[in-house]
């Protein structure tokens, strides 16, 4: 169980949908959690627009991915081929005082101070257009500077919301580490060759804390089992938690977040604001939480493994079983 307290609501709704959740993936590459995951490690290219973006406006490129991955998370479009999902507010866009919301005339929006440019040259500056949008947005942001700092401060200024701008630099700090914007290679959180058992007991009833239900999986294995990151992600959160002891969680591009529970300790070099990828060593497996710090013992050694989706306004755990059997069968295929 995480910090937070997932509501009734989502918990009852959750429990009554299929257990496997087609989860979207990033907006360069959009695909499912399955079976058919790739051999850790990015080769794709940067995308030419990005790199393109990145050379005209100064910023860098992944400082551009990240903003348009937050962005694709919460602007989701149906057509895959999007170069971006910004959206723009009215009077960022057309100008604060401007009388007209929906002003499309570069000249008129500039004496209001609005950022709308026209990147196509049709003579208007439009928000249906992605080119527009694109251009017009990270040219605002440019002009503000692109240090990390006054592009942190710029971000601040648009969203009014700081809890956005850190989930953004985390995602940079992502795309920035692992040098690609394709990140969908899957592992499954325990070494195959160990011995473990696991099953589906989602839903279940807990025996401490409270009336409460199991938001994920149990991974049962010996003490100081190595457990390893599935994906390529951000440490958020690290250290003690009186329900999961020493736990990770670890925020994916995709607003993925994977708990990993009751540790024995962590790996060496392991830390909030680490950037790890799939089949990396995080901590191992013991029986630590249900108590005060250091409590451990108190039920047989196991990684307790939660997965949680987040929308941008709401969070919500969902049955991890179904994508770590599919983990398993495509490492034990590589083999």
């Amino acid at each position: 169980m995480r910090n937070w307290k997932t509501t009734k609501t989502l918990r009852l709704l959750f429990l009554t949908l299929p257990a496997m959740i087609n989860l979207q993936s990033t907006g360069f590459c959009a695909t499912s959690v399955s079976a058919n995951v790739a051999v850790p490690g990015p080769t794709a290219p940067i995308p030419a627009w990005i790199e393109q973006l990145s050379k005209q406006t100064g910023l860098n490129w992944y400082d551009i991915a990240a903003i348009h991955q937050y962005e694709f998370n919460i602007h989701k479009k149906n057509n895959s081929d999007q170069q971006t999902h910004i959206y723009i507010p009215d009077r960022w866009w057309s100008g604060l005082l401007n009388p007209h919301s929906d002003e499309t005339n570069p000249g008129i929006i500039r004496v209001f101070g609005g950022i709308g440019q026209d990147a196509d040259g049709d003579g208007q500056a439009l928000r249906t257009s992605r080119n527009d949008v694109t251009q017009s947005f990270f040219s605002y942001l440019a002009k503000n500077g692109t240090s990390e700092k006054k592009l942190e401060h710029t971000l601040l200024q648009f969203y009014e919301d700081p809890n956005i701008v850190t989930r953004i630099e985390e995602y940079r700090e992502i795309f920035k580490h692992s040098n690609s914007t394709s990140l969908q290679s899957f592992v499954f959180p325990i070494p195959v060759k160990r011995d473990y058992s696991y099953k589906d007991t989602w839903g279940d009833g807990r025996s401490w804390g409270g009336r409460r239900i199991h938001e994920g999986t149990d991974i049962f294995a010996p003490y100081g089992t190595p457990v390893l990151s599935v994906t390529y992600g951000y440490i958020e959160s690290l250290g003690w938690n009186k329900y999961g002891g020493w736990r990770v969680g670890i925020r994916t591009v995709d607003n993925l977040y994977f708990y990993y529970a009751h540790l024995s300790g962590y790996a060496k070099g392991i830390k909030q604001g680490t950037v790890v990828k799939p089949g990396e060593v995080i901590g191992y497996v013991g029986s630590s939480g249900y108590g005060k710090i250091g409590t451990s013992g108190k039920f047989p050694p196991h990684l307790h493994f939660g997965m949680y989706k987040d929308t941008g306004k709401h969070e919500w755990a969902f049955d991890p079983y179904p994508n770590l059997r599919r983990w398993e069968q495509a490492v034990r295929k590589r083999r």
